[in-house]
């Protein structure tokens, strides 16, 4: 009896220890946000936050638009196809996308922090 307790009381401990792919996105996207936002990527880009919504299984990248770039003048689908090629080569979410994953990027303008300048978003058929 005592050795199926000791058995019943190591599996609890195991699998408490296991967290889902929702919750690692979750601790990923704020570990990354806590240490390394703001963090200015370019002369015209800084990136603000990434999050992550597991009701939508989404990743959200907020980055903000400065100087030249803070226009709505943009070649929007230029970007998209750069943004979409950037999903399709990114072996660091290699796991999220096999799961099905959306990725949603979001350019705000520094001005006016309310106004999207650009926004594109994927999912399983875009990479």
């Amino acid at each position: 009896m005592r050795k199926f307790a000791i058995l019943l009381l190591a599996l609890v401990l195991v699998s408490a220890c296991q967290e889902t792919l929702e919750e690692r996105a979750a601790r990923e996207a704020r570990a990354y946000t806590e240490k390394n936002c703001p963090a200015q990527l370019s002369d015209y880009i800084v990136i603000d936050s990434m999050t992550f919504d597991a009701q939508t299984r989404t990743f959200c990248y907020d980055y903000r638009f400065m100087g030249l770039m803070d226009t709505t003048a943009h070649d929007s689908a230029a970007m998209y196809d750069e943004l979409r090629a950037n999903m399709k080569n990114a072996t660091a979410l290699k796991a999220y996308k096999d799961a099905g994953y959306r990725f949603r990027y979001v350019y705000r303008s520094q001005k006016n922090p309310e106004v999207i300048l650009f926004q594109a978003e994927f999912g399983e058929g875009d990479y």
